[in-house]
């Protein structure tokens, strides 16, 4: 799926976090605001966020940035890393950046809470 005014993240970008246990600097630091969302195609509570996901986003100044693990070579350890590295089993999960540092995180949220974790962290 294509979402305007949000970037799917590349395979490497994800190899990398996997390796690393964060996104690069590529990521993370490409504004001073940043969200990420690690999800699953099927998931229609992502669906619903996808629709106004990039507006919302560039409204708060910040970027976002999306993968639907589900739909990539790398899935199963993609998962397992998500689930287990980072905690969360359900989707969408939401990764919330500032200045280069995670301030919050999050699963599905409504379009003025993913504008207040933007803005507050």
């Amino acid at each position: 799926m294509t979402i305007p005014g949000v970037t799917k993240l590349m395979h490497d970008q994800c190899e990398r976090a996997m390796l690393e246990g964060e996104f690069g600097p590529d990521v993370i630091g490409s504004a001073e605001s940043v969200a990420v969302v690690l999800t699953q195609g099927w998931c229609p509570q992502w669906r619903a966020m996808a629709r106004w996901l990039g507006e919302a986003a560039a409204e708060a100044g910040a970027r976002a940035y999306y993968v639907e693990y589900d739909e990539e070579p790398f899935f199963e350890r993609f998962m397992a890393w998500k689930e287990e590295a980072l905690g969360n089993r359900s989707v969408p999960y939401l990764r919330y950046y500032r200045g280069g540092e995670l301030v919050a995180e999050s699963n599905y949220v409504s379009r003025d809470g993913f504008a207040a974790r933007l803005r507050r962290g």
